[in-house]
């Protein structure tokens, strides 16, 4: 599989699945550009020496105009974008009846409305360029939704059903839309949870652990390949057989 010469954006690409997703997809070839949160700016350089070639690019995905800044220069130094992922993603996390409303528009600005805000100002380019991939990376409780997460699994539900409308809207033009939802992965976030919960987690998981970072990346770079040309609509599971449908 290749992405060669192919220019990729990723948000959240500074995050752990991020980061392994920009590595991945810049090792099968691709030129790639992460967007990072403006408060990960003193990050840069450190991450930037580990990740030599990746341009990084800081502003708010949950932002219409800051979205629309962001990719219109990415547009403006190469030319297009052929490959989006959707990857930023925050958590505010609590029982519905003592959800404000500010923990709701939080979640839905951040993982939701921000993959049409990145991904509307390219659109258009990708159906005259005859090529296109969007890639957006729900998760496995936008599936099967989760206790005090309603805010969090509306968000990850309503990508899966983003990119299936924008499946049938690319489908004769080239452009191909997919979700990946994610289990339980190795980050950061989840190697700050107390032992006992991590164990509660792992031993409901059918294979007894919890994903890696690259195996996410692995699944992405799949469906971003030049050859990935017949696979729209679909939200490919990652998750270890923690939730299994047809």
């Amino acid at each position: 599989m290749s992405s060669k010469g192919r220019i990729a954006v990723v948000t959240g690409g500074m995050g752990g699945i991020g980061t392994a997703v920009c590595k991945r997809l810049q090792a099968e070839g691709a030129t790639v550009v992460a967007l990072a949160h403006t408060s990960e700016e003193d990050n840069i350089p450190s991450w930037q020496e580990a990740n030599p070639g990746i341009e990084v690019i800081t502003g708010d995905v949950a932002s219409e105009a800051d979205a629309k800044r962001m990719m219109d220069s990415v547009t403006e130094k190469h030319g297009r974008v052929d490959i989006v992922v959707n990857c930023a993603g925050i958590t505010r996390d609590t029982t519905f009846k003592k959800m404000t409303a500010d923990q709701w528009e939080a979640v839905i600005n951040t993982n939701l409305s921000s993959i049409y805000y990145v991904t509307q100002p390219v659109w258009n380019n990708m159906l005259e360029n005859g090529f296109g991939r969007v890639i957006n990376i729900a998760s496995v409780n936008g599936q099967r939704g989760q206790f005090g997460q309603a805010n969090y699994s509306a968000a990850k539900a309503g990508m899966h059903g983003f990119s299936m409308a924008l499946a049938y809207e690319g489908a004769t033009k080239g452009v191909t839309a997919n979700t990946v939802s994610p289990g339980y992965i190795e980050t950061a976030m989840t190697a700050a949870m107390r032992d006992d919960v991590r164990e509660a987690i792992v031993s409901g998981i059918p294979m007894r652990r919890m994903g890696t970072p690259e195996e996410i990346a692995a699944a992405i770079a799949f469906l971003a390949a030049d050859e990935s040309t017949y696979i729209t609509g679909v939200n490919l599971p990652v998750n270890g057989g923690l939730f299994i449908s047809h």
